[in-house]
């Protein structure tokens, strides 16, 4: 291999690989110095010169003039004579500087450049591989199916970067054949076989959530925020957003006219059935807008241990378990409360707080609508400490209205 063939060499590397003229100078540097230490046991005499876009290399040997005879490196020393053949005005501890081609290394040495050049440029190159998809982790790409294989799918970029989708991190109803267009959440990178190793995802929550972002404008553009996913892949998913400006209905925005919005990505995951929340930071309507659709009663809440009891009619009680218990089990992931459903068996029937008007200030009704107490049995099943905590009413007032409500179910106590 002569400096001409080993730069044409280079050229396809630079384009192929699309290194920067900065590091493909320091790798080729790296690889020539590399050989030349095996073979003289040092390079620091001599110096390296690349221009990839003119296409020059040169190799220039620094060696100082020693008597003749006297020669103890013939690496870095030349004899007296020697140098006065390429130039006669030298004298004794001038340096002589020669051009060394390639072919005078030997064949052993040019081998070994070549594959030490193969070596950095791959290590470069999976380097970069590595920090692209190490920045990308918890991103959606767009990737086509490659291969197929048992246990995952081997999917490729449009740089034709392979990565892996497992079976496990499938959703259920996925369904590939080669050649499909899919995307996926890069969920994290490895090692393996000093090759990165790229894991996707399109089971994860975070899946999910990166959809949204994509497909609704108000969610990337920051006008509404995520504040929580729970997904059961596949089947069933409750996502919970919140707008910080009145004007806009985070729900409605993210449902869309008809559904338009909430469809695209509902084929995306392959029919997830998805309920999207309104978020608050009142625990008992975040909790009761989280069973949705299920009408809850009343529920007690035991902040402490994290446990909320909730009573619903017993019409409402497998709307609120859902089927194989999906909607109960998403709902305590949500809110972050684990939820015991009970039949609402105190009173056989409610009554809307509304129909109190005449006996509570209509001020002290709305202190219990805005804490999502809008009947007398979700008073009635509070604690009064509760219930100042929530509504932040006097306790007299408290008081008062237990007694008004009580009244009513006086009857129906009396049984209990």
């Amino acid at each position: 291999m002569d400096n001409e063939a080993l730069i044409d060499s280079i050229s396809n590397f630079k384009y192929e690989k699309k290194i920067d003229k900065i590091n493909l100078i320091s790798i080729l540097e790296e690889s020539i110095r590399c050989v030349l230490r095996k073979k003289y046991d040092s390079s620091k005499n001599y110096d390296i010169i690349f221009n990839p876009d003119q296409g020059d290399l040169e190799i220039w040997r620094n060696r100082v003039v020693v008597p003749d005879g006297m020669i103890r490196n013939p690496n870095k020393e030349i004899e007296l004579a020697h140098a006065k053949n390429i130039e006669k005005d030298f004298e004794i501890g001038e340096e002589v500087t020669e051009k060394v081609e390639l072919q005078s290394l030997g064949r052993r040495s040019i081998l070994s450049l070549k594959q030490n050049l193969n070596a950095k440029i791959n290590e470069y190159d999976n380097t970069n591989i590595y920090n692209k998809f190490k920045h990308k982790i918890g991103e959606i790409i767009n990737v086509e199916v490659y291969h197929i294989l048992s246990k995952h799918v081997i999917v490729r970029d449009d740089e034709q970067n392979e990565m892996v989708l497992p079976k496990t991190e499938q959703i259920p109803k996925d369904f590939f054949i080669k050649g499909d267009p899919i995307r996926a959440l890069v969920k994290k990178v490895e090692w393996k076989d000093h090759k990165p190793f790229v894991i996707l995802t399109r089971k994860d929550d975070s899946f999910l959530e990166e959809i949204f972002k994509l497909e609704i404008p108000e969610i990337s553009d920051g006008l509404i925020t995520i504040k929580k996913v729970a997904r059961i892949p596949g089947e069933k998913a409750k996502i919970s957003v919140e707008s910080y400006d009145d004007r806009i209905d985070p729900v409605g925005a993210c449902v869309g006219m008809k559904g338009s919005r909430i469809h695209p990505i509902v084929r995306e995951l392959k029919n997830e059935n998805i309920d999207v929340i309104n978020y608050t930071s009142n625990l008992q309507l975040y909790i009761t807008r989280s069973l949705s659709p299920a009408k809850v009663s009343m529920m007690n809440i035991n902040e402490k241990d994290k446990n909320v009891n909730v009573y619903v009619q017993l019409e409402e009680i497998s709307k609120a378990i859902g089927k194989n218990g999906q909607n109960i089990k998403l709902a305590s992931q949500l809110t972050g409360y684990k939820i015991h459903i009970f039949r609402d068996f105190p009173y056989e029937d409610d009554v809307e707080l509304s129909e109190f008007s005449d006996e509570i200030n209509s001020k002290i009704l709305r202190s219990f609508y805005k804490a999502g107490l809008s009947t007398a049995k979700s008073i009635l099943n509070h604690q009064k400490d509760d219930l100042k905590k929530i509504t932040h009413l006097e306790e007299k007032v408290i008081i008062e209205v237990i007694s008004i409500l009580r009244k009513e179910f006086e009857g129906e106590l009396n049984k209990i």
